[in-house]
């Protein structure tokens, strides 16, 4: 039987799932404050995809070359109207896996068929922009699409017809940030990446470019440095 003291150290850590979505959380390192090195993946373009980009479709003015400007991930959490609390762990996951805050999200009108209420927060989401979007996107070409089960290539029909591309994941688990034995729910999520460019063939050479795996491409483009 647990003692007075444990209980009350128990109660402030937030019981066992406060523990678990805590040592999740990175740490503070001994750098932190340090000016950090321009991402690998920006480095590259800014060295190689440029140049290759304005070839290819003839751009003399730098600034008509298509660029990143930033990435959304967005998670829908239809269980959080019943279960306020499985919210925790995946705005938890998120900032594990982008190192940046999630921004919780709710509802903008109620549906009462769902017991769902005007502002009640069902969901979680991240927009990442400069280094810390460059960082992402190479960790997720890299690392976490190879994860991905029966993975055939990417998509190229999920451009919106103004340069921006989304895509779905099934589950956060193909991220090696996550921890598999602190997971409590398996989820999906979506992503959106959005470019400078209004047409969607130039989106699609620059994420080619930068390493996206699309379907049906025979040679796929790897990033070496």
């Amino acid at each position: 039987m647990a003692t007075t003291k444990q209980q009350g150290d128990k109660k402030k850590s937030g019981g066992q799932g406060g523990e678990k979505r805590a040592s999740m959380l990175p740490k503070e390192h001994k750098g932190a404050g340090t000016p950090a090195p321009t991402p690998r993946l920006h480095q590259y373009y800014v060295k190689t995809v440029r140049d290759r980009l304005a070839k290819q479709f003839g751009l003399t003015n730098v600034h008509e070359i298509p660029n990143l400007t930033k990435i959304t991930i967005n998670v829908g959490m239809g269980e959080a109207i019943k279960q306020p609390k499985v919210l925790d762990a995946v705005v938890d996951e998120l900032a594990v896996i982008t190192g940046q805050k999630p921004v919780r999200t709710k509802a903008k009108k109620s549906i009462a068929n769902y017991g769902l209420r005007e502002g009640q927060e069902i969901g979680a989401a991240v927009t990442l922009r400069g280094a810390r979007m460059w960082e992402f996107l190479d960790r997720f070409i890299s690392t976490a699409i190879p994860r991905i089960r029966d993975f055939r290539g990417l998509n190229t029909r999920a451009f919106d017809g103004r340069g921006n591309y989304s895509l779905g994941i099934k589950e956060q688990m193909i991220f090696p940030e996550i921890n598999y034995d602190l997971v409590e729910q398996i989820h999906g999520m979506d992503l959106t990446f959005v470019t400078t460019t209004n047409r969607d063939d130039m989106a699609f050479a620059l994420l080619r470019e930068l390493g996206m795996p699309f379907r049906g491409d025979d040679k796929p483009i790897v990033v070496q440095g």
